[in-house]
């Protein structure tokens, strides 16, 4: 007799074995013609020009990341409010249970504000980050000075 675990492996093996012939069977059936145009790189139509590793913006995966933050903090807030919102649940303790679970979800929740607070505060969201700002101060040593002392100590 199989415990649920040795029939859930039985499953993920028949789905694997399943997987397998179907590709060999593919494999078998279709035909085998490569040319020169079969081989290239299809972009929308247009032979590619250039280098194909292109380097593109870091900011790509900020958005990416903060949209994952809140798709996970919908996935954690949807089976509270599913189960902690239950009428039975509230009556049963009084209340109290429905102000708990109201306390747990709201903290999370500022928790998850508050590191967007941060991230936003710090420009991480903005698509073109602004150049550093050099400070001047107004000295009586002249520049060219600074610039024979900078280049002393770059050797």
């Amino acid at each position: 007799m199989l415990s649920d675990f040795g029939i859930i492996l039985l499953f993920i093996l028949a789905a694997f074995a399943f997987i397998a012939v179907v590709l060999f069977v593919a494999r078998l059936l279709r035909p085998h013609r490569p040319n020169i145009e079969k081989n290239s790189t299809y972009e929308s139509g247009e032979e590619p020009v250039g280098n194909a590793n292109v380097q593109f913006n870091i900011r790509f995966y900020v958005v990416a990341l903060v949209f994952v933050l809140f798709d996970v903090e919908l996935v954690f807030l949807f089976p509270w409010a599913t189960v902690f919102g239950q009428a039975a649940l509230i009556k049963s303790t009084d209340g109290l249970w429905g102000w708990f679970a109201l306390t747990e979800a709201f903290l999370f929740v500022v928790v998850l504000a508050l590191g967007l607070a941060y991230v936003w505060a710090k420009g991480y969201l903005d698509w073109v980050k602004p150049q550093p700002k050099i400070p001047t101060i107004e000295t009586k040593v002249p520049t060219h000075l600074y610039q024979q002392v900078n280049d002393r100590y770059k050797r």
